[in-house]
């Protein structure tokens, strides 16, 4: 027979309270704070907070120049051998200076884009054109500069023919693998002139030009001749045979040009300069 006395409240949290770990206290996870991971003891610097669809994430940076890639759960990281709980920092209530885009220019605040320029920017394929719209499509917008791809850089000498270049339409074009004696070299060499400036940088793929840092990768590794690049790219680095997940994962490791090699950085700030300055 059930008691007719008085009920008793049980708290959610049965643990005893002897048990039960004190609170950390939060910590912004500001940039180059220096913690360490808990469960794997990888010890860094902040580079970066994210907010991802799983919640919030936090990059380090190891004195080698690795990122790694870290939840921000409770309890998670020790400052100074203290358990903490990193949180993201408050945005501050106004910029130290002047805001700048991906690519390093000044922000022009409340700019709208331009309307579309003649000239052109060709890049040899898709990833190129989403690697270059990440970082520089601020300034391409108000400069008023579309960028398209090729699809193979074979189809260059009709498109050229095709787009009519002149002084009020010139068109620049990034290729990959511009090296002396190469495929790209000769077609680079043929329809280059007065108002077509062809210019590349060394790498086998675009996917390349991003540092390896910053992929969180010790280096791009080499494929033999004859394998398919970015699939031997995803067997050398133990990544899923993937291209497209691949990539996905290399573009969301790039933030700005500081993720780029200087070998692209300057060819594409030297096509923006071509195509916007009057002939």
């Amino acid at each position: 027979m059930r008691s007719s006395g008085p009920s008793r409240r049980y708290e959610p949290d049965l643990t005893p309270p002897w048990k039960r770990s004190a609170p950390a206290p939060e910590v912004p996870a500001e940039a180059d704070l220096v913690v360490e991971e808990v469960t794997t003891g990888f010890c860094g610097a902040v580079i970066r907070c994210e907010k991802t669809a799983q919640g919030p994430t936090v990059t380090l940076e190891d004195r080698f120049g690795k990122h790694r890639v870290f939840p921000m759960e409770p309890r998670g990281f020790l400052l100074e051998g203290r358990v903490v709980t990193l949180v993201r920092p408050q945005a501050p209530a106004a910029a130290a200076g002047p805001a700048r885009t991906a690519s390093g220019s000044l922000a022009v605040p409340g700019a709208r884009a331009r309307v579309a320029r003649a000239g052109r920017i060709y890049v040899e394929g898709r990833h190129d054109a989403e690697l270059v719209e990440r970082v520089w499509g601020d300034d391409l917008r108000i400069e008023g500069v579309v960028v398209e791809y090729l699809e193979g850089v074979d189809d260059l000498p009709a498109i050229v023919r095709s787009f009519a270049p002149g002084p009020d339409a010139r068109l620049g074009v990034l290729v990959d693998h511009l090296v002396p004696g190469s495929k790209e070299s000769r077609i680079a060499a043929e329809v280059t002139g007065e108002h077509v400036l062809v210019v590349g940088h060394p790498y086998v793929d675009v996917w390349e030009a991003v540092k390896p840092s910053s992929v969180g990768i010790p280096g791009w590794p080499r494929v033999p001749r004859g394998e398919d690049w970015k699939a031997g790219v995803c067997r050398g680095l133990g990544w899923p045979v993937n291209t497209g997940a691949a990539w996905q994962r290399i573009l969301r490791s790039v933030y700005s040009y500081k993720d780029l090699e200087p070998e692209l950085l300057g060819r594409v700030e030297e096509l923006i300069d071509f195509v916007t300055v009057p002939g």
